[in-house]
Formats: structure tokens, sequence, C-alpha cells
């Protein structure tokens, strides 16, 4: 039996739609959920507030990047 790699956190949908969608979900939620830094004071600690937008838990900037990704592209303080 083949083992099944990067299906950690897809496995909840169980038989439904599909190996191809379920993998495609599994890398998008690996992205946005690993942790990454903040482009200001380089803490460890930024959050996803929504598709796009980051919130960093230390020094409280919002920022836009990529929608699952923190890769800054504008960065714009309030």
């Amino acid at each position: 039996m083949a083992k099944k790699i990067g299906m950690k956190s897809v496995k909840r949908f169980g038989v439904r739609y599909g190996r191809t969608v379920k993998h495609k979900l599994a890398k998008i939620e690996r992205q946005y959920n690993k942790e990454s830094k903040c482009p200001y004071c380089k803490y460890v600690g930024i959050r996803r507030v929504a598709a796009g937008i980051w919130h960093c838990t230390k020094c409280g900037v919002k920022f836009t990047a990529k929608a699952y990704n923190p890769e800054v592209r504008k960065v714009t303080r309030e």
C-alpha cells in the first residue's frame, strides 16, 4: 500500500472531494500556517487576519501581502 504524504490537515474530508483538490488545499494550508517573520521587527509571530492582510503580534502593525503567504508585495502602515 502506498504511503500518503502531505495529507495531514485534509484527512478530515475523508473520501470526499477527490485527491487533487485535497492536495491543493493541503499545500495552501501549509503555507499560511507556517511561522513567518514580520517585515518590520523580524519577530516570528505574524497571524493572518483575512486574505492578504497580516498582523504582527509584537509590534502591532498590519500589512498587506499575498493571500496565503506573507511575502510582502506592498507594505503600508496604519
